[in-house]
């Protein structure tokens, strides 16, 4: 089947969606977060992966990756995240790695809260950490893995210790000078313990865009599960069963987002694609006509044009 042109998407719907998020924590995080009982939490089963020289992104991330069990090994992860010109890792590369594995990476709060929801949920928590000073860095990849509350102790999979075990005050000042930054693997479908609407949509997107739309569809409908009637999953979901050619699925879905807001213009054009991947020309026509009345934007009618030229040239080929 030839290409049934663009699927177009609504950022409007969450004006920040797409915008990059940047640090999570606006209060330094304390111990005075942790449980007040002096629990203590370890996943003492998370493999270890002793990294090599410069090579302790690769390692945290295959430990997080195998903790979720996805099918990677060591030496392809570094093939694909290692910079040896800069010896190193950088974040965004440690998640674009974890979405080609088949997960979908997402930015824990940054907290130690957070990271204890986590470990209870049972996944440990990759993190960045500033082992130097402000002037003189030293960055580092780990993983947490579990959280000593009573004896103000946290436990890590670090370099070449496969359990390192750090005061939380020291780890503390390690993290901050990261930004306090962390994240865990998430399999399509999974919602992390403690769930930020717009970074979790961001993060979808982010999958979707990487050529994962099977996963994405996961993700949105696990979504629509948290967030009943929200029109931003719906939308996404319904781009993603478009892009699988689920023309079916696809079509319920725009039509129970138009019956929400017959004002989104995107979801009609799409609405019209998938119909004409269905050979259904009349109404995708009929639906391309409807949002060429309506609309009053002009970037939109050039999108809704093209959707439409589209569709005669399907017709006069006769494809079917």
């Amino acid at each position: 089947m030839c290409g049934l042109g663009k699927v177009f998407t609504e950022s409007r719907l969450v004006p920040a969606l797409f915008v990059l998020i940047s640090g999570c924590a606006t209060i330094p995080p304390s111990v005075s977060e942790l449980p007040e009982s002096g629990r203590a939490i370890e996943l003492e089963g998370t493999p270890f992966y002793p990294q090599e020289r410069y090579q302790c992104g690769p390692a945290a991330l295959t430990t997080v990756l195998a903790m979720s069990d996805a099918d990677v090994a060591l030496d392809d992860v570094v093939s694909k995240v290692y910079l040896p010109g800069r010896q190193g890792s950088l974040q965004f590369e440690l998640m674009a790695a974890s979405r080609t594995a088949g997960r979908m990476p997402y930015r824990v709060d940054g907290t130690l809260k957070a990271i204890w929801k986590e470990l209870e949920a049972g996944r440990p928590v990759l993190v960045l950490q500033n082992l130097g000073v402000a002037a003189i860095p030293r960055w580092h990849y780990a993983v947490v893995v579990g959280i000593d509350a009573e004896r103000g102790q946290i436990i890590l999979r670090s370099g070449t210790h496969k359990r390192r075990v750090t005061p939380i005050r020291t780890y503390l000042h390690t993290w901050r000078r990261g930004d306090y930054w962390g994240m865990v693997v998430l399999e399509p479908g999974e919602l992390p313990a403690a769930v930020d609407r717009s970074r979790y949509f961001a993060a979808v997107t982010a999958l979707e865009e990487a050529g994962r739309a099977e996963a994405a569809a996961a993700a949105w409908r696990a979504a629509l599960r948290q967030w009943p009637g929200d029109t931003v999953p719906l939308f996404g979901l319904a781009n993603a069963y478009l892009l699988l050619q689920d023309f079916a699925a696809a079509e319920k879905a725009y039509r129970d987002l138009l019956e929400q807001d017959r004002s989104l213009l995107a979801a009609r054009n799409n609405l019209a694609l998938t119909l004409a991947g269905q050979g259904k020309y009349d109404a995708a026509m009929e639906e391309i006509g409807v949002a060429l009345s309506a609309n009053r934007d002009p970037a939109m009618e050039k999108e809704l044009k093209n959707t439409e030229a589209t569709i005669r040239r399907r017709v006069a080929s006769g494809e079917r």
